[in-house]
């Protein structure tokens, strides 16, 4: 599986194009997104602010969320998971609108919300082998609010909030798997899988 890696210029990509090599992928950053749609998986990083990624989206994201929906595999990570969604409070203007709902501030009482949190998550094949209440890398003051019963994974901090998120081939996760050691790296590798199913 050819895992496309969106480059939105902010970001050291190392670590998650490190993550999804070990985790089986064949791994090419991209920075010319008129690729994009034809990629045979794509990758959201989880770097950057939701209005200057989708700014530099905006010209192919019809495109993009086409081949989506089409079906193409798609992971969004952190940001990459929020701009999978209608709007933002973080920017004005649009997301992908691949799925339906917002990204809202989180309520906690030191934001951006730093470290490692519990997840509890339902049986969900994105986390086959990753046991109840595994603890994973969050650097998030922002969170997801899907429309529809797509959340397979809950945190809490000062709220409870979905972190994780799939419809078929389309994943998305709040947290960082490729910060989280080998925890993290068993989610890739479920990912990974995942895509490779659907193909």
């Amino acid at each position: 599986m050819r895992v496309s890696i969106v480059d939105y210029g902010v970001g050291n990509l190392h670590s998650i194009s490190k993550g999804l090599e070990r985790a089986g992928a064949r791994v090419e950053v991209i920075r010319d997104f008129s690729k994009l749609p034809e990629a045979e998986c794509i990758v959201f990083p989880g770097v950057g602010a939701f209005g200057a990624a989708m700014e530099q989206l905006r010209p192919v994201s019809d495109e993009v969320r086409g081949a989506i929906l089409s079906g193409t595999p798609a992971l969004g990570v952190c940001l990459g998971m929020q701009i999978l969604f209608d709007r933002s409070d973080e920017s004005a203007g649009s997301g992908l609108s691949i799925l339906r709902g917002d990204v809202r501030r989180l309520k906690g009482d030191r934001i951006p919300h730093m470290g490692w949190n519990d997840v509890q998550h339902s049986d969900d094949p994105l986390f086959d082998g990753v046991p109840q209440g595994s603890k994973f890398y969050y650097a998030n003051s922002f969170v997801c609010h899907p429309m529809g019963k797509i959340g397979i994974s809950e945190t809490h901090y000062g709220e409870t909030f979905v972190s994780a998120v799939r419809n078929g081939p389309l994943c998305g996760v709040q947290f960082h798997p490729e910060k989280s050691g080998s925890i993290g790296l068993k989610l890739l590798s479920n990912f990974v899988r995942i895509a490779e199913e659907s193909a």
